[in-house]
């Protein structure tokens, strides 16, 4: 049985993540009941260290009619007995929803608490839409949602996404819509906290709506339109393997969870689109891309399984051994987190 981290921060967080989790994960259940077949998310827990060290619970979509990959992971890291340990605990939920329709968005959010030894923390608070096909309402919607539930913080927090899921070699970004805090901390706990849930409400919120018209109003596609899906598929993929920080972290400080890690990783890409991309790839990132297409199989529109899974983030983890200086080239808004050095 997985521990618990014992600070009343850390305490408030973990009922902070597991309350927008069951929010959220019924939402969803709600979406696939009334659209799909019915058929609810499934619970996976995971353990750190046996439990020592917490752990974890996700919920993974099994209404195929509804979700391309779909995960709600929720985590709590900690080393309440290990005081060499710079960290104290990490909390955070984690979601990214890929619909099977192509004109339903994909949706990424992530909330975390981190508590150092000496009981300072930071929130990181991270919502956005990522669309394979345009919709210019769908986008307003979303950043109507987090306009009027992030306030003053609005602007701040659009610009440190856009710069967060910026791709530099395909001069693009991740996704339309994009707001990220990084070390968040007023100084207030308690309205930090309440902050940080009603930014998760809201984001989940305006998903739901969105997917809900999505769904209804789309109810067929074309070959093309599913294309375009794929090839987005692969740009998400690309970024969250080269690019993005928490990913990499995560996989970097342990392998005790990594297919939850990599449960952002959609079910098919196309291989080839993503090796066109090799020879944009600076040094030695180029390397880790290679490593990543060996890991996938052979073929066009190719399937990322478990076993594939396991495959990259093994590949990824290898390069980064390799090459630690590499961790400098990844995505940030506008502070970087030191995440894989407070677990040493």
């Amino acid at each position: 049985m997985r521990s618990f981290a014992k600070s009343p921060e850390a305490k408030d967080a973990n009922t902070l993540v597991e309350a927008l989790q069951t929010y959220f994960v019924g939402k969803l259940n709600d979406v696939s009941y009334e659209l799909g077949n019915r058929k609810a998310f499934e619970a996976i827990e995971w353990e750190r260290d046996e439990g020592i060290h917490g752990g974890g619970v996700r919920y993974e979509a099994r209404d195929e009619t509804i979700f391309n990959r779909a995960s709600v992971n929720v985590s709590q890291v900690h080393y309440d007995e290990d005081e060499t340990k710079k960290l104290s605990s990490a909390t955070a939920i984690s979601t990214i929803i890929h619909p099977a329709n192509p004109h339903a968005p994909s949706m990424h959010m992530h909330i975390s608490w981190t508590q150092m030894r000496d009981g300072t923390g930071y929130w990181r608070i991270m919502g956005d839409l990522n669309p394979s096909l345009k919709n210019d309402v769908f986008q307003r919607d979303f950043e109507i949602a987090l306009d009027k539930a992030a306030g003053a913080y609005y602007e701040e927090g659009a610009a440190q996404g856009d710069r967060y899921f910026n791709i530099p070699v395909l001069g693009r970004t991740r996704g339309s819509s994009h707001f990220y805090l990084e070390n968040f901390n007023t100084g207030n706990f308690e309205a930090d906290r309440t902050f940080a849930y009603e930014m998760g409400k809201a984001i989940i919120d305006a998903y739901i709506g969105i997917i809900l018209q999505a769904l209804q109003y789309y109810v067929s596609y074309t070959e093309e339109e599913k294309a375009t899906q794929v090839d987005y598929h692969t740009l998400y993929l690309f970024q969250v393997l080269t690019l993005d920080r928490g990913t990499t972290s995560g996989l970097m400080v342990h392998d005790q969870n990594d297919i939850g890690i990599m449960g952002s990783i959609p079910s098919h890409i196309n291989k080839p689109l993503l090796y066109s991309w090799l020879e944009k790839m600076p040094k030695p990132q180029d390397r880790l891309l290679l490593r990543l297409l060996d890991a996938l199989p052979e073929g066009k529109i190719v399937l990322v399984d478990e076993v594939v899974k396991k495959r990259l983030a093994n590949a990824l983890r290898t390069h980064y051994q390799e090459y630690p200086e590499a961790l400098s080239m990844q995505a940030s808004g506008e502070i970087i987190p030191s995440t894989v050095d407070n677990h040493k």
